[in-house]
């Protein structure tokens, strides 16, 4: 093991990384950003399946962490572009503020970071990267102006601190319960 990365975890992050370039390549009829902006959280997921290990212990911390990082983040921006209601700059319709994409991006880099960070700074700066690229495209497209996107990079990484924040707070692993039962899932949380 040489920088705290084994050989097995260095090929399960150049699959990941493959992966996520086949599907952003394979993302035909869309825009590139469309698919870009859910890579980071996707490779979290990619990672954790090959088997690297997280800094969550379980498969349940890891989802409920980071499935609840993307829905505060995508309630929170969605409810304000529907109430901010600013034109964007190709006027196209009255959606613009604050940016989903770069909420979605920054939410997946900053779980990206939380999860895997202590890989290699590299997997954070690559997160962060894609997530400024995606935000970057979105307003050389005319899709957004700059304060929407930095008000989504805001809403996302803000929404995913809050979220692990909460998690090691006041949620521990021992305390967890998750069931199936029949056609429903139950999952239990003890204070």
């Amino acid at each position: 093991m040489r920088n705290g990365i084994s050989r097995v975890a260095k090929r399960h992050i150049a699959v990941v990384v493959m992966a996520c370039c086949s599907l952003a390549a394979s993302a035909q009829g869309e825009a590139i950003d469309d698919v870009m902006q859910h890579v980071p959280m996707a490779t979290t997921y990619l990672l954790r399946t090959c088997g690297v290990k997280s800094q969550s212990d379980t498969w349940v911390e890891f989802m409920a962490s980071t499935g609840a990082s993307y829905v505060l983040a995508a309630g929170v921006a969605y409810g304000l572009k529907h109430s901010v209601k600013e034109w964007r700059p190709d006027d196209s319709d009255q959606h613009s503020f604050p940016s989903g994409h770069a909420t979605f991006a920054f939410a997946g880099a900053t779980a990206l970071r939380h999860e895997y960070g202590h890989l290699s700074p590299w997997v954070t700066i690559g997160g962060y990267g894609l997530a400024t690229l995606v935000a970057a495209d979105r307003v050389r497209r005319d899709r957004h102006y700059t304060h929407d996107v930095c008000a989504g990079a805001a809403i996302g990484w803000l929404s995913t601190e809050l979220t692990y924040y909460i998690k090691k707070k006041y949620i521990k692993s021992d305390r967890v319960d998750v069931a199936f039962t029949g056609q429903s899932l139950s999952l239990a949380i003890r204070w």
